[in-house]
């Protein structure tokens, strides 16, 4: 079985030795025994990555079995035509549908957090209506859906001002960090933090550890 990735920048490759960013999609293999064939590129929208043809060759790909991860929405939220309830839905429900044409197992993931700050530095919301517009797919079309917003929300909240060195420790083009820090692209580091989160729940979507004896019936105490 493999373990096939559509998606843009936060899942694409990067460098393996932390000298650039990276998406979580580049270091899920560390994290599953499957292989991964990661097709995600910086820029993709859910039209672009038809467009370019790495649909086509994630379809072509497909064996029965196989699992489809699909996360987009931090480029289509930059385009009118691609709006959350409109064809932003529909085109991830055309992808959907054609992981089940060939047997496979569609996994829908809401957005990765940008780390952003309002004013008074609460950590801002940064992707409107994309997230709930997967969670309604998700429910619509009875998909499992891994929620990447709220668990980087959570994880930037937890890491409080150590976020940004962690998780985002590169700087923009031609700029120092400190300078003005690229807070979208994960480091090394946080593209392990989200990996594993994702591995996990791709665990319990399979329900690998579902049949075995619950350790409370013989470590629970009197």
């Amino acid at each position: 079985m493999t373990i096939h990735l559509a998606g843009d920048s936060t899942l694409a490759p990067g460098p393996l030795d932390g000298s650039g960013v990276i998406g979580w999609g580049g270091v899920l293999a560390e994290f599953v025994e499957e292989p991964v064939a990661n097709r995600a590129i910086g820029g993709a929208t859910t039209d672009s990555f038809v467009a370019q043809g790495r649909w086509q060759e994630t379809i072509e790909a497909i064996a029965p079995g196989d699992t489809v991860i699909l996360g987009f929405g931090h480029n289509d939220q930059k385009l009118d035509e691609l709006a959350a309830d409109g064809r932003y839905t529909q085109n991830l429900t055309g992808f959907v549908e054609q992981v089940r044409e060939r047997s496979g197992l569609a996994v829908l993931t809401t957005s990765v957090e940008r780390l952003l700050h309002t004013d008074d530095g609460a950590l801002r919301a940064s992707h409107g209506g994309y997230p709930r517009a997967v969670r309604r797919l998700g429910r619509n079309l009875e998909v499992p859906v891994i929620e990447l917003t709220a668990f980087t929300r959570w994880l930037y909240t937890w890491l409080g001002d150590e976020a940004g060195p962690v998780i985002f420790p590169h700087g923009k083009p031609d700029r120092a960090p400190e300078e003005a820090r690229d807070t979208t692209h994960f480091g090394l580091d946080g593209a392990r933090a989200v990996a594993g989160f994702v591995a996990e729940n791709l665990r319990a979507i399979r329900g690998l550890d579902d049949d075995g004896e619950p350790l409370g019936r013989w470590v629970a105490q009197p």
